[in-house]
């Protein structure tokens, strides 16, 4: 498989898991189901494509290991195009499912909408929300630089790259509703907007 390849599967695997749990699931397994099921297809997905492509599966990684020098910028510029394809695409067939439902489903304002925005679903200091959203956007940078050094347990980074996602959720998604990677925003945020332009669609709570 091509290493561009690799990312846009990995990338709709982490978003068809993780966004599919709250659109889908949500009402049954809760938020901390949610937050597994981000952690578990990233786990997933390391040892999957992680071989073939690094599995960066997040922009910010790839602009993270870019900045590091460790990725040239044709290859970083073509993973977060190929990031993007995947999550939009994932969120295409998440959307087809859930209009399945006999009662219809809108993006715009069902629980898609703060899912795919990482609105904050009740009222909050402004500055308790930058900082559980900037502090992890950081994080995911460098667990993987760490994870995967040299003198690091060898076979051993997948484990410990989901179960920091799955920690990143838990703490964040009761308060912003996380989002620490940009083609995961991107996907379901494209099929919000078409649904409703000019709105983010904050009035829905996540499930």
């Amino acid at each position: 498989m091509n290493k561009y390849v690799a990312e846009l599967v990995g990338t709709f695997v982490l978003v068809f898991g993780g966004v599919g749990s709250a659109v889908l699931a949500g009402s049954h397994i809760g938020f901390e189901g949610v937050a597994f099921a981000f952690g578990l297809s990233l786990l997933a997905m390391v040892y999957t494509i992680g071989p073939i492509s690094g599995c960066h599966i997040n922009p910010a990684v790839t602009c993270g290991v870019f900045l590091a020098k460790k990725i040239g910028v044709k290859d970083a510029v073509a993973y977060v195009i190929f990031q993007i394809v995947g999550a939009i695409i994932a969120a295409a067939v998440i959307l087809f499912i859930a209009k399945g439902n006999p009662a219809g489903y809108d993006a715009s304002v069902a629980a898609w909408a703060p899912t795919a925005m990482g609105c904050i679903p009740r009222p909050i200091f402004h500055g308790c929300g930058l900082c559980s959203r900037g502090h992890p956007n950081y994080v995911p940078g460098a667990y993987r630089v760490g994870s995967t050094d040299i003198k690091a347990p060898v076979g051993f980074a997948g484990v410990a790259i989901g179960l920091v996602l799955t920690l990143i959720h838990l703490v964040g998604i009761p308060i912003t509703n996380t989002s620490v990677n940009p083609a995961r925003s991107i996907g379901p945020a494209i099929f919000v907007a078409a649904g409703r332009w000019g709105s983010y669609g904050c009035s829905s709570s996540h499930r």
